[in-house]
């Protein structure tokens, strides 16, 4: 079966104006993503995307849901309107003060929550002095703020399970350069704060000890599950709930009086903190584990699947798929008797519901994605997505859920000048809807960021001596306008 035939326009307007999906919200959401999606994807002179502004800055610029945050998160620009425009921008601040991290929280559905400022969109941003923030996404106002403690440096923020828990990552600890030299190594490696957010409640704060563990060298927290990592590439995973049922040296309440190790204060409150109440004194049950090449390793598919590179230098660009359930590889679809192993420049989950397996290949033929369904891989043929390396290579592949359009960056290098462009494939069947060239040069030595988010394309670029550029294109369906000069401004 090939490709839906394209949806006409003015027909769903009409439709819309006489009131057809009013009794669902919903339909009149993916109704207007629908109207949306074919003005994206028109390759007429009359829809287009233009670079619209262009900054640079010397300090890393992060993007999030239609808002460009610079200045470490002190200065934030919404990219909605015609032309970026700021939003607020936070008093100066100390090094010491400077925000670390930050995520953006948006409001759930069904819930009823405690004031009327918890239903709008918030940051929720870590400090160099070991703060947490919840910040106003539209005023920069704080809103609600926590201090963490003083033994340890936090330093990452991530979803534990998204815009519902999240875990605030402490740096590694070292030890002190004279423990160090004496050949002292410190038990513990690093500290885990989780929470329930808003309103904030604290679930505990973890410490991962290499007693309990062994050598490890890395350790994160994503759906609930703890995962260990070690210099051998072995990945181990552990249900953080049972750990903290077993663990768990006493439940404490933020904002409520408490006494630890012979020192009172109120958890949250600065000095005292939070004092690590989720001590692992013997080795927890183990869920899983696998060994894997410089420990990369991932998790999806229908039914469940995880990914993995075979733990030898020389197989390094070679992905094995296996079943999470008997670590069985999975058979390839084509040829059924084959075992599915991939060699390829990357590879990972599709994000979208499909179980499907994004696979760019080392040559020109190779055909992709591959889809994982009832413990077999099918391939389906993506032919336009195949790359060249003489001639044009793959940099970024991003899939938009609301326009279901997969985008991917292409770079052509001419001379020592590359020149990128943005495509976007239908996410069902691969096909090149449109090509968007973009105006910049783009080197290939540098670090390169693309989002593609409704009408909007941003690219961030990190040059040398940290030297960000943000370039930002926003669909125009005007052909009659006047060209206009391009905005540029430097931040300091």
């Amino acid at each position: 079966m090939g490709p839906a035939q394209k949806p006409n326009v003015c027909r769903q307007l009409s439709r819309r104006a006489l009131g057809f999906f009013s009794r669902d919200a919903g339909v009149v959401q993916r109704t207007n993503l629908g109207i949306l999606r074919a003005l994206v994807c028109q390759v007429t002179e009359s829809t287009k995307f233009k670079n619209v502004w262009t900054t640079h800055s010397k300090s890393p610029i992060a993007y999030e849901r239609g808002r460009i945050y610079f200045d470490n998160y002190r200065c934030c620009v919404s990219s909605v309107a015609s032309e970026p425009r700021k939003l607020y921008e936070m008093p100066k601040c100390s090094k010491s003060e400077k925000i670390e991290d930050a995520l953006l929280w948006e409001c759930p559905v069904g819930e009823i929550l405690p004031n009327p400022s918890d239903y709008k969109s918030s940051l929720i941003a870590l400090t160099a002095h070991n703060w947490l923030f919840r910040i106003s996404a539209t005023t920069g106002k704080v809103l609600e703020k926590i201090y963490l403690a003083s033994y340890c440096k936090f330093r990452y923020l991530s979803w534990d399970t998204p815009q519902e828990v999240i875990a605030v990552k402490s740096a590694q600890n070292k030890g002190s350069v004279l423990a160090r030299q004496a050949g002292i190594q410190q038990p513990v490696l690093l500290y885990l704060a989780v929470f329930h957010v808003l309103p904030f409640s604290l679930i505990g704060i973890l410490e991962i000890n290499k007693k309990i563990f062994g050598n490890v060298t890395d350790a994160t927290l994503s759906h609930g599950i703890l995962i260990v990592m070690y210099s051998s590439g072995l990945v181990r995973l552990y249900s953080f709930q049972a750990i903290t049922e077993q663990f768990m040296q006493q439940k404490l309440d933020l904002g409520c009086a408490c006494r630890w190790g012979g020192t009172a204060g109120t958890v949250g409150e600065a000095p005292f903190g939070i004092p690590c109440n989720i001590k692992i004194t013997d080795t927890p049950p183990l869920l899983f584990e696998v060994s894997s090449l410089e420990n990369a390793f991932q998790i999806g598919g229908h039914p469940w699947h995880y990914i993995i590179t075979p733990n030898k230098k020389k197989q390094k660009g070679v992905f094995h798929i296996c079943a999470l359930k008997d670590n069985s590889l999975a058979k390839n679809g084509i040829q059924e008797m084959e075992c599915c192993s991939l060699e390829s420049d990357w590879i990972y989950f599709h994000p979208d519901a499909s179980g499907r397996i994004i696979h760019v290949g080392p040559n020109q033929n190779e055909n992709l994605p591959t889809v994982t369904a009832s413990g077999r891989v099918v391939k389906r043929t993506f032919n336009l997505l195949d790359d060249d390396p003489e001639q044009e290579t793959f940099k970024i592949v991003d899939y938009e859920d609301e326009l279901d359009l997969l985008s991917v960056v292409a770079v052509t290098q001419i001379d020592a000048e590359g020149k990128a462009h943005l495509d976007f494939h239908c996410n069902e069947y691969g096909t090149l809807l449109k090509s968007i060239p973009l105006v910049e040069s783009w080197d290939v030595t540098y670090s390169h960021e693309v989002y593609f988010d409704r009408d909007l394309v941003l690219h961030i670029e990190q040059k040398p001596s940290r030297v960000f550029s943000c370039y930002v294109y926003q669909m125009v369906c005007d052909p009659g306008e006047e060209e206009t000069t391009n905005r540029s401004c430097e931040k300091e």
